[in-house]
């Protein structure tokens, strides 16, 4: 699958050749925050955790995985978005509603990348496939990613523990339809 440009942003599916640029990102602590309390994740979780988990969803017929954001004009690497099913690493994984991530530097935060990046992602990888929702997940105190989530046009659904192999968090989970 390929994304279109939006405005100003370009779209690549990354693999496991881009452990590198994974790890970037994850080396400031005001990016990590709301991940794991402010850690920097080493190399060795990179390639031994992140990129392991990634090549289980990953599927570049249907969009599924992480999507390198840059800048179209300057090609500079801004972040990415995760695209896969809702509840992928249980016996409930839903393939009618994906869950949607992301991850920017925090040079990057308030300019509306996120949004742009994350509602282009969106609108690709629905129009291929057959699915009913759209989610995202944030801890409850994300006012930066929950603010996506509503532009996005998401509505709150719940607040519960999510619970996972890397950790457990107190999640909101936030939801849209879509118009298969």
């Amino acid at each position: 699958m390929h994304i279109n440009n939006s405005e100003r942003l370009k779209f690549r599916l990354m693999d496991a050749q881009d452990a590198q640029a994974l790890w970037q990102i994850d080396q400031d602590p005001q990016v990590m925050k709301y991940l794991n309390g402010g850690k920097p994740t080493s190399m060795a979780q990179v390639n031994n955790v992140f990129i392991p988990r990634m090549e289980q969803y990953r599927d570049d017929k249907l969009g599924w995985g992480i999507w390198q954001v840059s800048d179209k004009l300057t090609d500079e690497y801004l972040g990415w978005v995760l695209i896969r099913p809702m509840a992928f690493f249980t016996d409930a994984a839903n393939d009618k509603d994906l869950e949607l991530g992301w991850r920017f530097f925090q040079s990057t935060w308030g300019k509306g990348y996120a949004t742009e990046a994350a509602i282009a992602v969106k609108n690709a990888v629905v129009a291929n496939t057959d699915i009913s929702h759209v989610s995202a997940l944030a801890v409850a105190d994300n006012a930066g990613s929950i603010s996506v989530m509503k532009k996005m046009g998401m509505s709150f659904v719940r607040a519960y523990l999510h619970q996972d192999a890397i950790g457990d968090f107190d999640a909101v989970h936030y939801q849209m339809s879509v118009n298969s």
